[in-house]
């Protein structure tokens, strides 16, 4: 294997899960168990430009399928964040109607309508049907399709660019990193700003978020190795936050090489010597996330065998893609996690790939309040508990496994 960003071979390993599903590949009850495909999954570590990527994995098109289930509207803590964002680069960039921003991976729109309904112009690129079929109910002006440079010239030269380019949560999930940001570049008109956001490598390893890995993420970056893809497409970083968001993230501000040259915030030297002083080019640093994978499997199962044991229902939250990647590689099936509610009515009455646990709607919860709610995307723990206190339903305990299992 050789790398994606600067073609070196690639071997100091990071995490191996073994052979997986999908992530977000639910599946039909009348699916035969068993059929799914399971693919390789292993992330290994160049040691020349310091990218975390996976070893190959599914092509585009069986990673985002037209169904493509996931819909990022139906988080409250998600929706904020977009509408957070939103009103920032809108005051920072003083854009307004004669302004346009594009959005690639647009899925469902809770973002890019944030600045429609302000008259700013707007296009959104989503290769999926179901999500972009979402962003048009909307209005959003939609392309259905996967980015590239190609795409990006068809783009600058049928409506003259962008001022913003937002690409949030995509970097990883293409197999080529290069070639997508230097589409990016291409969009960007003269004065143009473009924003990466991404779950940040260091707290991917220090929070051993393992189950964030899975096969639609291709590269998981700290800024040492987004740095140097971002500068072979012809961008600078010339600011960045850090971010909460999915267990703590980056957004990178950038501009083209040839662009106004703003001034390189501090921000940007302050986190490149704290990866340095963390050991983020280091060989010995990722070595201490497959240790954690593998000690959270046994205290999730300890604390699954032991409910049931007790008697006790464990119901499951959330049909996330990170769910997924836990659940398979624990070995958790309906015996230990009946059911897993979800408010995206896409993905009720489905089944979980590989362990094909029932996606049910949360009425159940009111129904049957099971003792305890296992909380797959942990990172809405907090919209999770106070979803629970407004129905009333402050006897179910919440738990989480990572980076260890935790109750209440």
């Amino acid at each position: 294997m050789n790398c994606r960003s600067c073609g070196a071979p690639v071997s100091l390993p990071l995490l191996d899960l073994g052979t997986m599903p999908l992530a977000n590949g639910l599946v039909d009850a009348d699916v035969a168990p068993g059929t799914e495909p399971r693919y390789p999954l292993c992330v290994r570590v160049c040691t020349r430009c310091w990218l975390a990527q996976t070893d190959g994995g599914p092509a585009p098109e069986l990673l985002f399928p037209a169904n493509y289930p996931y819909l990022s509207g139906y988080s409250v803590t998600w929706r904020e964040h977009a509408r957070r964002y939103a009103h920032q680069m809108i005051a920072r960039l003083g854009l307004g109607p004669s302004h346009r921003v594009i959005e690639l991976a647009t899925n469902d729109g809770s973002l890019l309508a944030e600045f429609a309904v302000r008259g700013i112009q707007c296009l959104g690129v989503e290769p999926a049907f179901v999500p972009a079929q979402a962003a048009r109910e909307r209005g959003l002006p939609i392309v259905e399709a996967f980015f590239g440079p190609d795409l990006a010239v068809a783009l600058r030269d049928g409506d003259g660019g962008a001022d913003l380019v937002v690409a949030n949560n995509v970097l990883g999930h293409v197999p080529d990193p290069v070639g997508f940001a230097r589409g990016v570049a291409i969009l960007l008109r003269d004065h143009g700003v473009a924003t990466f956001e991404f779950p940040a490598l260091q707290c991917l390893v220090d929070g051993q978020q393992f189950d964030t890995v899975y096969h639609e993420h291709h590269s998981y970056f700290s800024l040492i190795s987004v740095t140097h893809v971002l500068s072979q497409a012809g961008l600078r970083v010339f600011d960045l936050e850090r971010l909460s968001v999915h267990g703590g993230s980056l957004r990178l501000y950038t501009e083209r090489q040839s662009g106004p040259g703003r001034s390189v915030a501090s921000a940007v030297a302050d986190l490149l010597d704290c990866e340095q002083a963390a050991g983020v080019a280091s060989p010995d640093w990722y070595g201490r996330l497959q240790p954690a994978a593998d000690r959270v499997r046994r205290e999730l199962l300890a604390f699954l065998h032991q409910a049931r044991a007790r008697g006790q229902v464990v119901g499951g939250y959330g049909a996330a893609a990170k769910g997924t990647t836990l659940l398979n590689w624990a070995g958790v099936g309906v015996g230990l996690l009946p059911w897993v509610v979800d408010r995206n009515p896409v993905k009720q009455g489905r089944l979980l790939p590989g362990c094909r646990i029932p996606v049910v709607a949360e009425q159940v919860l009111a129904d049957a309040p099971p003792e305890y709610l296992l909380v797959l995307p942990w990172n809405l723990r907090r919209e999770v508990i106070e979803q629970l206190a407004r129905g009333g339903l402050t006897t179910i305990l919440p738990v989480t496994a990572i980076p260890e299992v935790t109750i209440g």
